[in-house]
């Protein structure tokens, strides 16, 4: 759960929740459910393959790299993800689809930087096997709060 920590914490103190939108952790949960490898996208380096695929490898490799982050729109991201994707996790979350997307826009670049700390993916991908039980960690959590 350290990871997870670690980047709510990042979150909590770079990226603004906007009205209506999702709670930083369950933003966290459902972003770390959408990339991991269980279900997901394929962890970091099936991101890499998706925004490969939609032509935009140059915005997702400023978020890996060490310089400025590019920003990406919420119709970039639906482009990468498919319309389905936001779906699904705007449903789980319980927020409209759109505004799921324009807190993406703003959210997952700072994920990807924080989990890329030298650059590069790393070897081991941190998102690989986090998914459902990352999930069932949270519930257990918003029980006890």
């Amino acid at each position: 759960m350290a990871l997870f920590d670690d980047l709510l914490g990042h979150l909590q103190q770079n990226v603004a929740t906007p009205p209506g939108g999702a709670s930083h952790a369950d933003l966290l949960n459902g972003i770390t459910q959408m990339l991991g490898s269980q279900g997901g996208v394929g962890g970091l380096a099936g991101l890499t393959r998706l925004f490969n695929q939609a032509g935009l490898a140059h915005i997702l490799q400023s978020w890996i790299g060490s310089g400025q982050n590019l920003p990406i729109s919420a119709q970039q991201l639906q482009q990468v993800l498919g319309p389905g994707t936001l779906q699904a996790l705007a449903a789980k979350l319980g927020i409209a689809p759109d505004a799921l997307g324009q807190q993406l826009a703003h959210t997952l670049p700072a994920v990807v930087d924080k989990l890329t700390p030298d650059g590069q993916i790393p070897s081991q991908d941190p998102l690989a096997g986090l998914g459902g039980g990352l999930g069932e960690a949270m519930g257990m959590l918003k029980k006890l709060l």
